[in-house]
């Protein structure tokens, strides 16, 4: 399976260097460029791609209000946004997960981790970055105090759900969830399973923010 691509940024040299990469690949195939955020929601619409690489600062529109108008439209929710950032533009990776990205990327990462974020996000796995994640959301979270859910969002969770969700927060995968809570990895993939749908989330991503919007995850070392 061939996945889709659409790049999204208002750098022509940043998109011709990423579809070069893009296309060098045998499963990955790009299907269109944008400059802007209004592209990438007209893009997203015409292509139906597996994945967008977006940018964050554009003209027109910026890319969290276009990953918001992509993932709640039922023609394009289904399409995973990869947020494209620099250390400068931290305050933006929290709102960009509250709006839909399915994770983030540092723009000077190196071509094979572009690829395999590509392959990650296009499959519905692992949050990329995890460690790095986490640290963007936290330190946003204790600058920013966003609007908390009401507590008893968590109320329909088991314990069990509950310390999935906490390790979630952490940036684990779900093999390194299984260490850590002496389970198995399928047991582990099924209590996410359960998470995502008992929360009424898109992924990964919209967990972690569920876990810090309820409190049950706070900022604090990354242990």
């Amino acid at each position: 399976m061939t996945i889709g691509v659409v790049i999204v940024d208002d750098q022509a040299l940043v998109r011709a260097g990423f579809r070069v990469l893009v296309d060098m690949t045998d499963d990955m195939s790009v299907l269109g460029e944008g400059a802007d955020g209004t592209e990438a929601v007209a893009l997203a619409r015409q292509h139906h791609p597996d994945v967008i690489l977006m940018d964050v600062r554009m003209p027109r529109q910026d890319g969290i209000e276009a990953t918001r108008q992509i993932k709640h439209d039922n023609d394009t929710a289904q399409t995973k946004v990869l947020i494209l950032t620099t250390f400068d533009l931290d305050e933006y990776v929290y709102a960009a997960l509250r709006a839909g990205a399915s994770g983030f990327l540092l723009k000077d990462t190196s071509p094979e981790k572009l690829l395999d974020a590509i392959r990650t996000i296009a499959a519905g796995e692992a949050l990329l970055a995890p460690t790095v994640t986490r640290r963007l959301i936290e330190s946003f979270a204790a600058r920013d105090e966003p609007d908390p859910v009401a507590a008893n969002l968590l109320d329909a969770l088991t314990d069990r759900e509950r310390e999935v969700l906490l390790e979630i927060a952490k940036g684990l995968s779900n093999a390194e969830i299984a260490q850590r809570l002496h389970m198995s990895p399928a047991t582990a993939k099924t209590h996410i399973s359960r998470l995502l749908m008992k929360l009424d989330a898109r992924d990964r991503a919209q967990l972690v923010v569920i876990a810090y919007q309820t409190r049950l995850a706070r900022p604090g070392p990354l242990t």
